[in-house]
């Protein structure tokens, strides 16, 4: 009869095993480390990657981070590197093997031919006492105890831990560079979070309407501008377009059910509403609408003047939300 074991522990051990990896390599973090950051954000070429196996995998998603945040790199599987690729590889550029061993059969034929390259070498390797750790320049320390497949065989805890030096080398480097949100926002045009990083209010209120009354006009004319505007609210301003309140259906109803027809626009308006400055990034619209849990925001200058309204189905549209 076949045996049932239990998912569950089984998962959780895995990721028992793999944080607790991650958290003892964090002890092996030095000033040896420390020079070899400093080494990739002095260089004046490029940081090229490379591994075989697994560790290609890795490096491939190392170079994708250390792009996303600044550090030209490029990535090289170990094994195309001898059959043409190591023209990519420039003197000024530094190369980061990956390996768990340090001492298969591709490392060994390769490591000689990178050091030909003149570039600096960089060992991201689990075997400290290796052959690729002893013929580089520089040895980041990602030794595990053991995998956390059963059979201590497959790629798992020790591509967890080198993915994760790799996180750390870039943001080191990160840091190193002062690299900003804008420049983040300048890696990530595309999707909702380039977006949140680039996105104004000032590109969407425009395309709106602007409903605006003044505080003295009738009830009568704030129904025909909210309806004519159609954006089920209209701002309230004095003779000089500054911001005095706003009106909404609701407002409007409440007004209507008080009796209040043969008012001003100023006996129904809410004071203080909500508003975002046209500079400011789209994105603090959307949380100003969560937290307050309204569909719209006035668009003022900084002299409090109206601008325009964004509205949430303009972030919906957006893919902001």
């Amino acid at each position: 009869m076949k045996v049932i074991k239990n998912i569950q522990n089984i998962a959780k051990k895995v990721l028992a095993n793999e944080a607790d990896a991650i958290h003892k390599v964090a002890g092996f973090i030095d000033e040896g480390f420390e020079r070899c950051i400093k080494e990739i954000f002095n260089a004046k070429g490029r940081v090229v990657v490379t591994g075989i196996g697994k560790s290609a995998i890795v490096a491939n998603k190392i170079v994708a981070t250390l792009n996303s945040t600044g550090t030209p790199s490029l990535f090289m599987h170990a094994a195309d590197a001898i059959h043409g690729d190591l023209g990519m590889i420039q003197s000024d550029d530094i190369v980061i093997c990956i390996s768990k061993s340090g001492n298969t059969p591709e490392i060994k034929v390769l490591v000689p031919l990178l050091k030909r390259t003149g570039s600096r070498l960089i060992a991201l390797v689990s075997n400290v006492d290796s052959y690729l750790a002893k013929q580089s320049d520089y040895v980041i320390n990602a030794t595990i105890e053991e995998e956390a497949c059963s059979n201590n065989l497959a790629p798992t805890t020790s591509t967890t831990v080198h993915q994760a030096l790799g996180d750390a080398i870039a943001v080191c480097l990160l840091e190193l560079r002062d690299f900003t949100s804008e420049d983040f926002a300048r890696f990530h045009p595309g999707g909702s979070l380039g977006k949140q990083l680039y996105l104004k209010v000032s590109d969407i209120y425009i395309n709106n309407e602007n409903p605006r009354v003044k505080e003295s006009d009738s009830i009568r004319d704030v129904i025909v501008e909210i309806s004519s505007k159609r954006l089920g609210c209209t701002a309230v301003i004095d003779g000089e377009n500054k911001l005095l309140g706003i009106i909404t259906d609701g407002d409007l109803r409440r007004g209507m059910e008080k009796g209040i027809l043969d008012g001003k626009a100023k006996d129904i308006m809410s004071p203080g509403p909500k508003t975002v400055l046209e500079d400011d990034f789209a994105v603090r619209a959307l949380n100003i609408m969560q937290q307050n849990n309204i569909s719209q925001v006035i668009v003022v200058n900084t002299s409090d003047h109206v601008k325009g309204f964004v509205h949430l189905h303009d972030l919906l549209r957006e893919g902001l939300v």
